[in-house]
């Protein structure tokens, strides 16, 4: 009975934490949440959520890694970006990790305006693939955190409607 109770509450810890990680930087959010989904089915001994909804649950975790790089890059190429600010936005995200929040936020638009300016030196278009990379990062955000509820309404589901 004790270590269930540890599961259950290393099970809340880590999905409060994934749900932090989706919009706070360095830490891994979807992993975060999907151990918490992974350590309250373990709780009950894969009794209701059983190895095939924890597989869909992680492959929705690993899903939300490349929305944010889809995001970001479909941000920059609706306003305009060359694939040069393109690549550019993405290689800013992933600098940008190393410079905490503030470069989380600034680096796919510094690395999409850089990307730009030397694709064209037309500093209003890098601009502009600057906003939307930001843009993108936003929307990107959003739809992490819609996956991130989904899996846990996937997993409230099967665990309380049945299934495995």
């Amino acid at each position: 009975m004790g270590f269930e109770i540890v599961l259950w509450f290393l099970a809340f810890v880590l999905t409060v934490a994934g749900f932090a990680g989706l919009v706070l930087p360095l830490l891994p959010g979807a992993v975060l949440l999907f151990a918490g989904l992974f350590a309250a089915a373990w709780a009950e001994n894969f009794a209701y959520v059983g190895w095939g909804t924890l597989i869909l649950l992680g492959l929705l975790a690993m899903s939300t890694y490349l929305l944010d790089f889809a995001a970001t890059a479909l941000g920059t190429d609706q306003f305009g970006g060359s694939k040069r600010a393109i690549a550019g936005a993405s290689i800013g995200a992933v600098v940008g990790l190393f410079f905490g929040i503030l470069g989380i936020l600034l680096g796919p638009f510094v690395g999409a305006v850089i990307g730009e300016l030397t694709a064209q030196r037309d500093p209003l278009a890098a601009g502009r693939a600057g906003v939307g990379a930001a843009l993108g990062l936003v929307a990107g955000a959003v739809a992490k955190l819609a996956v991130a509820v989904s899996m846990v309404g996937i997993f409230v589901l099967v665990r309380f409607l049945g299934g495995n």
